[in-house]
């Protein structure tokens, strides 16, 4: 049975060496109201990468946490990745696009794999962490919001595969960076409902084919 493992906001802060503003560190909180725009009360500062619809929520599966205490020789708490809910239960890199979990009254449907930036570098205190992170391929999964509500830790999670091709978040990860992405994968994922960045970006590709 999957569950809600952790509920994580944070406040705007510093991070010590690094200047910008940055919402990352979230440390657990017993329970939060979630709208279409994410978790109420935390922080989003870069919102030209982060937040909006199709990027409201942050999942981190603990399957891929414990894969990283074992990389790392260290123990690693919920919400150190800077994610909005910290899920058990599931298998983090098979979490496709189209993907849902419903908890409680919430429903929220994969749209994405994370992007690892310099933020989360500095939040890790490792200059190397995005070549780590882009090597493991444990992204977690951003969400949208499809139905609203209260959350809480502990709560029981629905986890429902989307029924149609299975595009998963290892898959894209793995396209990071790469320029020349094969057509037919491209179609695929179109078919699902990624988010809309992408959803332009692979129509704009397709369409220079011809």
């Amino acid at each position: 049975m999957a569950s809600l493992v952790s509920v994580n906001s944070g406040a705007a802060q510093h991070i010590a060496g690094y200047k910008p503003l940055t919402g990352i560190v979230k440390a657990p909180v017993t329970s939060a109201q979630i709208d279409r725009l994410g978790l109420a009360g935390d922080a989003i500062c870069d919102t030209k990468h982060h937040g909006g619809a199709d990027q409201a929520i942050y999942v981190y599966f603990a399957d891929d946490y414990l894969w990283w205490a074992n990389e790392l020789n260290r123990t690693i708490i919920p919400g150190t990745f800077g994610e909005n809910l910290t899920l058990s239960g599931i298998e983090g890199r098979a979490v496709a696009i189209g993907d849902c979990f419903a908890i409680g009254p919430v429903l929220l449907e994969v749209t994405y794999h994370r992007i690892p930036c310099m933020t989360f570098a500095a939040r890790m205190g490792d200059p190397m962490w995005v070549k780590k992170f882009h090597r493991a391929n444990r992204p977690g999964a951003y969400c949208r919001v499809l139905s609203a509500g209260t959350v809480e830790a502990g709560m029981a999670v629905d986890y429902q595969p989307y029924a149609g091709e299975r595009v998963t978040v290892s898959d894209l990860m793995a396209l990071d960076g790469v320029r020349d992405i094969d057509p037919a994968f491209m179609r695929r994922a179109l078919t699902t409902p990624i988010r809309e960045k992408t959803r332009f970006k692979y129509e704009d590709k397709l369409a220079s084919l011809f």
